[in-house]
Order: structure tokens, then sequence, then C-alpha cells
């Protein structure tokens, strides 16, 4: 049977090719991990090219749904501790309020009408809401609605889950930066308005944890470019 030759010392590698080989796998490393990993997996973009490859909001909504694994099941704690049977202390009795005295004088002179004001006009009335969208979400299921602003722009929002409360997370992105403003979990509706901190898309994700389908209805107005369904 015929054994491969032993190569020449010649033939082998030498050792400055195998430390410049190592230098150069582990930056392509670092980079891979700068670039792609950090971003697609913890929503952590130190260079930028996460947000321009699509892959730090996909981040985002990995940590959004291990946050939201994490509060379920405290949830779930907070609800078996309950049940032991402790007794919520009894609200306090409200307390009547005094009615007000009378302060008019007979003996005061009447005090003579005062003149007029023109009567203007009423200014318009602007439209309540600029967009709506419905949406049915199964158990487990997701979405995502933001509005396109510049800093500063102020939107009027309106929101209900009919069939059951749902979680939310109003946020914003753009320009390398990212916002939380304001999370919620097992709400049947929310309305107000939403101010940009920065220039870029601002908005809301969703998620059904019930059992059963749920139909959200998202109604927008104001100061914004247009509405988007980003999942």
């Amino acid at each position: 049977m015929y054994n491969t030759d032993i190569p020449n010392r010649e033939e082998l590698p030498s050792t400055a090719k195998l430390i410049r080989s190592t230098i150069i796998a582990a930056i392509v490393a670092l980079v891979l991990l700068a670039t792609i990993v950090m971003p697609a997996e913890y929503a952590l973009d130190p260079t930028g090219a996460g947000r321009l490859l699509g892959l730090t909001e996909m981040g985002e909504i990995k940590e959004q749904l291990a946050q939201e694994a994490s509060a379920d099941k405290a949830a779930q704690t907070v609800a078996v501790q309950s049940s032991t049977g402790q007794k919520a202390p009894e609200a306090a009795e409200p307390v009547a309020a005094k009615p007000a005295q009378e302060t008019a004088s007979a003996s005061a002179p009447e005090a003579e009408p005062a003149p007029e004001e023109p009567v203007s006009e009423p200014a318009p009335v602007e439209p309540q809401w600029q967009d709506e969208v419905r949406v049915v979400l199964s158990p487990g299921e997701g979405t995502e609605f933001k509005l396109t602003m510049e800093e500063g722009a102020v939107a009027r929002f309106s929101w209900i889950s009919q069939g059951g409360a749902i979680n939310y997370d109003t946020h914003g992105d753009g320009g390398g930066q990212s916002i939380s403003y304001e999370k919620g979990r097992g709400v049947p509706e929310d309305e107000g308005k939403l101010v940009a901190a920065f220039t870029g898309n601002h908005g809301w994700f969703f998620r059904n944890r019930n059992d059963n389908d749920i139909t959200l209805v998202l109604r927008t107005g104001g100061d914004y470019g247009k509405l988007k369904k980003m999942l």
C-alpha cells in the first residue's frame, strides 16, 4: 500500500505565513462580528452597517421578544403569589366636598353690561385622521407600523385592540439613532400625540399574547410623511 510522501521542509508554510494568516482570519472575524452578528443578534450597531443592511431592526425585534418573554414569566409569578388569598386594603371613603358659600351682596350696585365683541368666523376644522389600518393578529403574531417624521414633528394617534388586550412598544430610529418612547403589556387601547425626537421612522410594534385572534385598528393624523407597515 502506498502512503503519501512526507512533504519537505521547503514545502511547509513558514512561521511568518502562519502568523499572517491568523491575523487576517482574526480581522475578518471581528469585521463580521461588528457588522453582522452584533446588529442581527443584539441590536448593537457600532459601525452603522447593520442598519444599512436591515440587520439592526432584526436584532431589536429579537430583544423585544426576549423582554416580552421575561415579562410574561414575571407576570405569571406575581399571579401565583397573589392567589394565596391576601386581601387588598380597603380604599378610604371619599370625603364629601363642602358647598360653596354664596358671596353675592344685595347692596352691591348692578354692573354695567359689557360691550358686545364682534363674532369671528370659526377656523376650518382639520380632518381628525389621515390614515387608518386594520390588521388581524393570530396568537403570538406581531406587527409594526411607523411614520416618517421630521425632528420635532407631532403626530396624533389612536389604536384599539378588538378581541383582547395587546402588548406594544412605541419607538423610533433613523440616522444611526434609536429611542424607546413607551411600552405596555395587556393594554386594550391608547391614544395621544407622538413627538419625533429626531428625523426618521417613529411608530409602534404590537404583539398578540392572547389565545385567540384579535383585530388591531390604528388611526393616525398630524405632521408626518406617510404610514409604513414594517412587519
